[in-house]
This record gives structure tokens, C-alpha cells and sequence, in this order.
């Protein structure tokens, strides 16, 4: 994957998990940062960060779960060492935080 394709694909993820959080209803509140990276808020003041990893062509999130990289494989992000999909994981890892449910 070029660098370019990388980063088309890393900020259409972004924008789809901003457009989610936009129209839930969920107590959540959200600010994109410099450099390609979304720190998500919570009622609780606790934060998930996900950010881009350009040299590494990943995603990464840090929760309270713990921290989590992705990779593009077979058109979606996975995680490279338990292969959970980056979505459905982060909505597992929102929703824990949140106290309820979020879905990506």
C-alpha cells in the first residue's frame, strides 16, 4: 500500500467514527488533533486514543483495555496480533467505557 492509499483509507475511518459520534446519543464528546490523531472523551474522563502510524501503514487505539494496532488486510483493519477488526473492536472498548452502547 502507497503512503497516499494509507492515508485515504486511515482518514475515511476517522471521518465514518466522527460521523457515528455525531449522531449517537451516547455521553461522548470528541476533537480530531494534529497529526491523525482522535481522542474520544467519555462521561467518566477516561479517553480513547486512535491515531495513524503512517511509517507503520496502522492504526493504533489506546483504551483502558489496553493499547491496539491495526493493519489493512483484506479490506478492513485488523489487528495484527489477535486479528479482531478495528470497528467492532473499538465499539467493544467505547462501549465499556461509555456504560453503554456504542456501535461503529
Amino acid at each position: 500500500m502507497t503512503e497516499s492509499e494509507y492515508h485515504q483509507l486511515a482518514d475515511e475511518t476517522l471521518q465514518k467514527i466522527e460521523a457515528i459520534l455525531d449522531d449517537t446519543d451516547a455521553d461522548v464528546d470528541y476533537d480530531r488533533v494534529s497529526g491523525g490523531v482522535l481522542e474520544i472523551r467519555f462521561r467518566d474522563k477516561s479517553v480513547i486514543v486512535i491515531n495513524k502510524q503512517t511509517p507503520m501503514r496502522e492504526l493504533w487505539i489506546a483504551a483502558k483495555a489496553g493499547g491496539y494496532h491495526y493493519a489493512w488486510k483484506d479490506g478492513a483493519w485488523h489487528n495484527t496480533r489477535e486479528g479482531g477488526e478495528f470497528l467492532a473492536d473499538l465499539s467493544r472498548f467505547a462501549s465499556a467505557q461509555a456504560g453503554e452502547t456504542i456501535n461503529f
